[in-house]
């Protein structure tokens, strides 16, 4: 039996993501004493920008599959669609089977949209996929009866058309009879080079999540008791993500830092560095209440040199949005203290907010975010999305919501709810574009807190202030990039608008221009040079943004370090103030005003920023930091 298991990326990116979901299905497969050798499973592993046609060739050009098992999400779920139909004429016989938190309890929509798709798995699918193959091989001629109601956790069209939901499957309590994807070889771990060939590696420690939000349905398993994996596989895993030089690896758990293994897991990885050097980055979801335990794992993390995220996963700073979320209760509203140890302690830390919540409105909103970005200047804003399986979506009618699916997702994007207008929707849709680019990506980060505390500018205002700047600019670049601005401000087109601002002039220009005309003025009088400058040290503290094949832009070279690795730096720049000394002592400037203090600076950046800039987790690691050097371009510590 010759079976095909499918998965896409998000995101348009010439590296691939790790196809982890169906990693766990081809281990599963591969190790089975009871499918006795019987099947051939092969991962076909998408990246976002894959054509239908380039998909459809590396499917089918070969051996017909006897299955195609699909991984899918609201990003792929319309060309898993229209792949599935395509099968159906190559192998009228073939089996298509669909499963993931998009899909999973869903099958009386997935039927009806995609009469093509045959089963739909509800919940963990390692066992259920597995039974279901193990039925078919047992069934002499499965097409003609397929009727696999023995197997439990799936949906199923009946010899009627009826739709057929067997019982449920419990969740995995041993989660190490799970064999692994990585130690068994079921997911290659380098290219044709010997390079680590993804772009982060994906791990699991744990399962389930404890709490039930109401825009959430975190892996089918929410309100569920976490399991977690042993530590020896874990430290086994480490080991050869080490090995073979990971650059940073990012967890897929809901609430890291919420258990004691969480803790063991940690000293784990810093031995897995000391020994290889890798990963050097760890990302991850931390668990929303902070207890003393996060405190001690963000310790051993700095302690041991790891470039790492802190996420304030508020969502919301609204009470009444935050008792529809289920949220009201959560100590991780007691965030402010939270930020303020985290900033103490020189450690990055963001915010996360939703925008289109109910209970929420364009005024409360703004408010909360101006209130974080007191806090913490970078903030991931999202449009809220409706997602199957959640309690917004069960109250749908309660909350009032309106909305529309996505031109090339299947996701439902929120135009009204019972606390926001359409019209209101649309307004805060081109506020969380322009929020995104500028505060999430970090296109602005240096100019937040001389704006607030030296100008009285918020930074919801600032960003309001350039959005209007553009929409009434008749320069034909801002024009051009106005238009391009999609109604809902997904990610794709958050992408797109960074490559733009990273490599056309023009913009660039623009939004000088802006920030001179605009910003500079409601800076006091002798602030006003120390405010152009501050703009300077702006940009050149930005991502290096190179094309492939194509030499770094103007003022910026290619050097090597001590141990071999390419990084970009700049020529001396001169700037009036030392804005490195001003920014980090920014108390002492703010007390004593802005000093005249010429400094020389040069900036260093890694390599690499085009091919990550649409994750904005490792895009992050690419902003370039300045160095004083003296007039012989010495350095100075």
């Amino acid at each position: 039996m010759q079976i095909r298991l499918i998965q896409q990326g998000a995101w348009d990116m010439p590296v691939d993501s790790m196809p982890l979901a169906v990693g766990y299905l081809k281990a599963t497969l591969d190790t089975s004493p009871t499918l006795g050798g019987n099947v051939v499973s092969t991962i076909s592993n998408f990246r976002g920008g894959q054509t239908l046609q380039e998909m459809a060739k590396e499917l089918f050009a070969g051996t017909t599959p006897d299955i195609l098992a699909f991984s899918v999400l609201g990003w792929n779920y319309r060309n898993f669609g229209v792949l599935a139909e395509t099968f159906k004429q190559v192998n009228p016989k073939g089996i298509v089977v669909f499963g993931g938190n998009h899909v999973a309890n869903q099958a009386e929509r997935v039927f009806r949209e995609l009469p093509w798709v045959d089963v739909v798995v509800n919940g963990e699918g390692e066992h259920t996929f597995h039974d279901l193959v193990l039925h078919l091989l047992e069934s002499q001629d499965f097409v003609d009866e397929f009727n696999p109601q023995d197997v439990n956790g799936i949906s199923f069209k009946g010899p009627n058309g009826e739709i057929v939901t067997t019982a449920d499957r419990e969740r995995i309590a041993d989660l190490d009879v799970i064999p692994s994807p990585f130690l068994t070889g079921a997911i290659p771990l380098t290219d044709n080079s010997g390079n680590f060939r993804y772009d982060v590696a994906l791990m699991e420690t744990n399962r389930g999540c404890p709490y039930k939000c109401s825009f959430c349905y975190w892996g089918g398993a929410i309100g569920q008791k976490m399991r977690s994996f042993s530590s020896d596989r874990l430290a086994e895993e480490l080991d050869l993500f080490g090995f073979h030089k990971a650059p940073s690896l990012v967890l897929c758990d809901s609430n890291f830092g919420l258990l004691e293994a969480d803790e063991e897991f940690v000293e784990l990885l810093a031995k897995t560095r000391e020994r290889y050097s890798y990963p050097q980055a760890l990302i991850t979801s931390w668990a929303k209440n902070k207890s003393q335990r996060f405190y001690r794992l963000v310790g051993n993390l700095k302690q041991h040199g790891f470039h790492s995220l802190f996420t304030l996963a508020l969502q919301t700073l609204d009470d009444e949005a935050l008792n529809d979320m289920l949220r009201k209760n959560m100590k991780v509203n007691q965030w402010e203290s939270l930020a303020d140890w985290l900033t103490e302690e020189g450690l990055e830390c963001y915010g996360e907010l939703i925008w289109g919540a109910p209970g929420e409105t364009p005024e409360s909103f703004l408010r909360g975010y101006d209130r974080l970005a007191k806090k913490v200047s970078r903030i991931a804003v999202y449009p809220m999305l409706l997602l199957p399986n959640t309690s917004y979506m069960e109250q749908r009618d309660v909350h009032g919501f309106i909305t529309i699916r996505g031109e090339s997702d299947d996701f439902e994007y929120i135009l009204a709810n019972r606390t926001s207008t359409l019209g209101e929707n649309l307004e805060m849709q081109r506020f969380v574009y322009w929020a995104r680019v500028l505060g999430e990506q970090q296109y602005f980060r240096h100019i937040w807190r001389p704006l607030l505390d030296v100008a009285k500018v918020t930074q919801s205002q600032a960003i309001m202030s350039l959005k209007k700047f553009f929409e009434e600019s008749l320069n034909p670049a801002a024009v051009e990039f106005c238009r391009n601005i999609p109604i809902m401000a997904e990610s794709p087109s958050i992408s797109h608008a960074l490559r733009k601002l990273h490599s056309e002039p023009n913009l660039q220009g623009l939004i000088r221009e802006w920030w001179n005309l605009d910003m500079v003025p409601l800076f006091p009088q002798e602030w006003r040079d120390f405010a152009t400058c501050l703009y300077e040290y702006e940009y050149w503290s930005r991502q290096v943004y190179v094309l492939p094949e194509k030499e770094p832009p103007c003022g910026w070279n290619v050097t090597n370090l001590p141990n071999g690795d390419e990084w970009y730096e700049s020529d001396p720049i001169s700037f009036e103030y030392n804005m490195p000394d001003a920014l980090e002592g920014w108390e002492s400037t703010i007390e004593n005003g802005p000093v005249r203090d010429a400094a020389k600076l040069v900036f260093s950046a890694r390599p690499g920023y085009y091919h990550n800039l649409d994750n904005y987790e490792i895009a992050a690691q690419h902003l370039a930091e300045a160095r004083r050097v003296n007039e012989n371009l010495t350095a100075i510590s």
